[in-house]
């Protein structure tokens, strides 16, 4: 492979590795956001099952005091029906009363369910707490975790854009402005190798003089590919595995990946 030709191909390796890191750092705010988006899910479920015990308990005074009010109606009446001295009188003490007994037992029912709802809101309270507990733990680990994967990446972004600025002195300038451009269109990726005679990156038949060309050890011409107009680049094809040998080589062949580490379906 020519000298200018690898340093091509080393240079999309750091480029390709850049673009991971780039995207692993974009991610990190997105992760962090869902760690908190938790912690104040946990928080919110805990002030809702307080702010509804809340509710219910002041629900229940109110239930608490109708059915003393009606329980005392219905005395006041009772007491009255002792003194009236005409039967329509104490029909009409006797059917006060009954409706003030009937408000009563409605009364009762209410605050029986305001307790057991109560009861239930308690529970949702404990629980609640449990699990802030519990997402605040995770938060802190998860947040630790992100800022020591973003220091890693940082660091490791700062030392291959170092390293890019080494492999782009080793291209000549025009080649490189040729890489520049398809690799800005083509996902960071410039450069395809050609095996079988087609590119291992978009799969199109290499015409056979440029084939040829590509062979050259002396070939000086820059070729690109018809189709995804990547730079072209010829790689000797791996001798054949033994029978019952490995066969790493050729199911990398199968796969159409490229001694530079770039994949067939990355078109």
């Amino acid at each position: 492979m020519r000298p200018e030709i690898k340093s091509l191909v080393e240079l999309q390796s750091v480029d390709m590795r850049l673009a991971e890191l780039r995207a692993s750092l974009e991610a990190l705010p997105k992760q962090l956001a869902e760690t908190e988006k938790q912690l104040i899910d946990a928080r919110q479920n805990l002030a809702s099952a307080k702010e509804a015990l809340k509710t219910s308990t002041k629900d229940r005074k109110t239930f608490e005091m109708d059915v003393e009010a009606w329980k005392e109606k219905a005395r006041k009446y009772r007491d009255q029906s002792l003194a009236v001295k005409t039967n329509d009188a104490y029909k009409a003490l006797q059917h006060e009363i009954q409706y003030a007994e009937t408000e009563v037992a409605q009364a009762e029912d209410r605050l029986l369910e305001r307790m057991v709802a109560g009861e239930d809101f308690d529970r949702q309270i404990k629980a609640a707490e449990q699990a802030i507990v519990g997402v605040e733990r995770m938060a802190l680990a998860s947040r630790q975790e992100i800022k020591a994967k973003q220091t890693a990446l940082q660091q490791e972004l700062a030392a291959k854009q170092a390293e890019r600025q080494q492999k782009i002195a080793a291209v000549p300038e025009e080649l490189y402005k040729v890489y520049e451009r398809v690799a800005g269109r083509r996902n960071h990726i410039g450069v395809a190798a050609v095996r079988e005679e087609a590119c291992t990156l978009c799969g199109v038949r290499i015409r056979p003089h440029v084939f040829q060309e590509l062979r050259r050890e002396d070939c000086t011409d820059i070729f690109q590919c018809e189709t995804c107009t990547r730079i072209l680049y010829y790689v000797e094809p791996e001798p054949a595995a033994a029978p019952g040998g490995p066969a790493e080589s050729a199911n990398v062949r199968a796969n159409g990946i490229s001694t530079d580490g770039a994949s067939a379906t990355n078109v």
